[in-house]
């Protein structure tokens, strides 16, 4: 199978199955709003995730957990519009499915509604999986997350690495084979060492896309804030910035000041 992005025109979750099948690997990308969104769809991206992300990059927070269910519903329907190939899939939020599944199936059928999308993702393994069944069940597609899953961080304590122990590494390949089973379509791998994330994309036969979890994995997925420099504080080892979008921002608007204190805009062929 080719790997030109137009060879889809519009990416599904049987799509992405049969690009595990065939090794072509799967880019994914998280988008927030309709600009941002029709640039990354229009680049060719496979999957658009509107993560609760924007919690910390659209809204300042330190975590995920404040954002809403209606807040990510504002900005799913925003990337739906936008997007004409990509797969969209939304996070759904902390409080929002883990341990009531009818709140969880109820969370779910709201966001596909209202906002057009085309799955959910949920972060956890057995602990969640009547939830997950019950969004399943309605016919709603789900993408499972393992690993650093940053709804739990209060948990957890920490950002490092998960599963480095033996413990912690069998109980991540068995809930991957519990997703798998359920019926995902795909899971996201976060921050786990790149062996294990081998494994656990080798044991299973739906997509594994990783952020931090090595190059073994079928496809990957960064924060685009992150990819395009907009962020400046956050440079953990899997990052690759491709531009520094920040202080070419910073520079423009500084000129644009300077512009307009000095009179020098707008000139005579800038107005009417």
């Amino acid at each position: 199978m080719s790997s030109d992005p137009k060879e889809y025109k519009r990416v599904t979750t049987n799509s992405l199955v049969k690009m595990k099948k065939s090794q072509e690997k799967i880019s994914m990308l998280t988008a927030y709003d309709y600009s941002m969104a029709k640039v990354v769809d229009a680049a060719g991206v496979d999957v658009i995730l509107v993560g609760d992300s924007a919690s910390n990059v659209m809204s300042g927070h330190e975590t995920t957990i404040p954002i809403t269910l209606n807040q990510m519903i504002y900005h799913a329907a925003a990337v739906v519009r936008a997007s004409h190939r990509a797969l969209v899939v939304v996070d759904l939020p902390f409080g929002s499915y883990q341990s009531d599944p009818q709140e969880a199936l109820r969370s779910s059928i709201k966001i596909m509604k209202e906002s057009g999308a085309h799955a959910v993702k949920v972060e956890g393994g057995n602990e969640i999986k009547e939830s997950i069944s019950r969004i399943l069940n309605a016919g709603i597609p789900v993408m499972g997350h393992l690993g650093l899953t940053p709804q739990s961080i209060y948990k957890f304590g920490t950002y490092a690495v998960r599963a480095r122990e033996d413990e912690e590494a069998k109980k991540l390949l068995s809930d991957a084979k519990t997703l798998e089973v359920l019926g995902c379509f795909a899971i996201v791998l976060e921050k786990i060492p790149s062996e294990l994330a081998k494994q656990v994309a080798q044991s299973v036969n739906i997509p594994v896309i990783g952020i931090g979890a090595g190059s073994d994995v079928d496809g990957q997925v960064l924060v685009i804030h992150d990819l395009i420099g907009l962020t400046k504080e956050f440079n953990p080892r899997f990052l690759r910035r491709y531009m520094n979008l920040h202080d070419e921002m910073k520079n423009a608007i500084e000129r644009y000041v300077s512009d307009v204190k000095s009179v020098d805009f707008p000139n005579r062929k800038e107005q009417y």
